[in-house]
């Protein structure tokens, strides 16, 4: 690693160099942030930098333009190195004669620094001294243009003021990153803790599904178990039906006459029946009506869960309230469906108490008309609960396939959201190390600016030299953050 010249009078030099990283390499920046690197291609391709120079005042600083493009590392050979040293003695030879005599009192730093460059070298140093052999022979040219030594601190002093400009907007765009950063540790924390709560509400959820899918499955049993009892006794019924008919077939010829005394009241038994019967359909309208509005319910439960999703990143509390709400109704359904467990209860009471009236049909069958007219009511109405029963049956699956269904896209609805999280996570591990990145940048720029600040100032061609070591140090520097492999620790430049 070649050693950096230290430099005197230097206001913002201290740019071009990267920062030394003593905690862990960075080893990923986002794309779109200004990183050192492009703003030191933007230097290279058009201009020179130069600290300033002590003649007279002590304050003069200077830059001096140059329009072609550095050369690259593979393009660079042996004969740049031969164009610096020479650089530099075109340079001792134009300066003025206060600053020759600087010279000779700081002990000729100019000679020591020609003397290290013709001194050998490592192939790592060798590479780091061709990359910026192009910059320093464009500079010696631009230098040599201009006659006196009086324009040559104009034209630099012109272009530092610029550099001078572009270091405050750079710091400017430093703090607005600091506090975007701040901000975006903020909600990366808001996120997580609405990750977990929406765990925990989704836990819930699985649980309560659970519960239910045992519950339609101990329905379903019992549905069909209570089918295959009342066709077998609907089979039993109608053989003891047709036994009795035999028998009251025998007995119509003498029951005649008591059947015209009793047909009044076998047409009031069946004006009873039939009211019975409308109360029992607008009973079934009625439980219809609330089958549909729960599918209604369901419905606009599924609209606000799908609103819920697209909102997730501005409205996670809100998500949070609506699976509340979710399990309120849940648990609504749950006491409607033990309620509609209730009234099958009932319904049950009032079939074995029809069973007991049709048996007591049955013993006054034999004694009269009426009562085999009542019998074969009893039996229509008992044919017509069988029916309405297999329906509740039909209407029970149904919504035992509609929860199964809306507990698919609960999961549909878990993984989407846990990629949405990956992304986002992977999104704050790139801003925080970019951030790391700005952060030891700032922190050795404002070190070395101190440092250049307390220095002494020394003469002119001792800081172009100086310039070219600091540029040599600085290139393979932005190289190893933007460039290295993952783990590679950056090259960086000794003070």
């Amino acid at each position: 690693m070649a050693a950096c010249t230290p430099v005197s009078g230097v206001g913002d030099l201290d740019s071009l160099e990267m920062p030394k990283t003593d905690s862990e390499p960075i080893t990923e920046i986002a794309p779109a942030a200004p990183t050192v690197e492009t703003s030191m291609k933007e230097m290279t391709n058009d201009e020179v930098h130069v600290p300033p120079v002590d003649e007279e005042n002590h304050e003069l600083l200077v830059t001096v333009t140059a329009g072609k493009k550095s050369k690259t590392k593979p393009e660079m050979d042996d004969k740049d190195e031969e164009v610096v040293s020479n650089g530099a003695e075109t340079m001792s030879s134009t300066t003025s004669p206060a600053t020759q005599q600087g010279d000779c009192i700081g002990d000729n730093p100019i000679g020591m620094i020609q003397n290290e460059a013709h001194q050998p070298v490592s192939t790592s140093e060798k590479k780091k001294n061709k990359g910026l052999g192009k910059e320093v022979t464009l500079l010696m040219q631009a230098l040599n243009v201009l006659s006196m030594p009086e324009e040559k601190l104009a034209a630099l002093c012109t272009k530092y003021t610029q550099l001078l400009e572009e270091h405050r907007t750079t710091q400017k765009q430093l703090k607005a990153l600091e506090k975007r950063q701040a901000q975006l540790v903020k909600e990366r924390d808001h996120l997580q803790t609405e990750h977990s709560r929406a765990v925990l509400a989704r836990s819930k959820l699985e649980s309560l599904c659970r519960e239910l899918q045992r519950h339609n499955r101990t329905l379903k049993e019992e549905n069909v178990v209570r089918a295959r009892e009342e066709e077998e006794k609907r089979r039993e019924v109608t053989a003891n039906f047709q036994t009795t008919l035999a028998e009251i077939q025998a007995q119509m010829v003498q029951h005649n006459e008591r059947n015209t005394k009793l047909k009044q009241e076998n047409i009031d038994l069946a004006e009873k029946l039939k009211n019975i019967v409308e109360q029992y359909e607008l009973r079934e309208e009625h439980v219809d009506k609330v089958f549909r509005h729960k599918d209604l319910q369901q419905q606009l439960m599924d609209a606000k869960l799908q609103q819920a999703t697209d909102l997730l990143k501005a409205k996670t509390e809100q998500h949070g309230k609506e699976k509340e709400v979710m399990l309120k109704e849940v648990v609504a359904s749950q006491r409607k469906c033990e309620l509609m467990k209730q009234q099958e209860v009932q319904l049950k009471q009032q079939l074995s108490l029809y069973t007991e009236k049709f048996e007591e049909f049955q013993s006054t069958l034999s004694k009269s008309n009426e009562v085999f007219n009542t019998f074969r009511q009893e039996m229509e109405k008992m044919t017509k609960k069988i029916k309405k029963l297999e329906k509740e049956t039909s209407v029970w699956r149904n919504r035992w396939e509609s929860s199964n269904k809306a507990l698919l896209d609960m999961a549909e609805e878990k993984t989407k959201h846990e990629g949405e999280k990956a992304a986002l996570q992977q999104k704050i591990q790139r801003l925080e190390k970019l951030c790391r990145a700005l952060q030891n940048e700032r922190n050795e720029l404002n070190k070395q600016l101190q440092r250049d600040l307390t220095m002494p100032q020394q003469p002119a061609a001792e800081v172009a030299t100086a310039t070219l070591d600091i540029r040599q140090s600085t290139e393979p520097n932005v190289a190893a953050h933007t460039d290295g492999p993952p783990g590679e620790e950056p090259v960086q430049c000794c003070q």
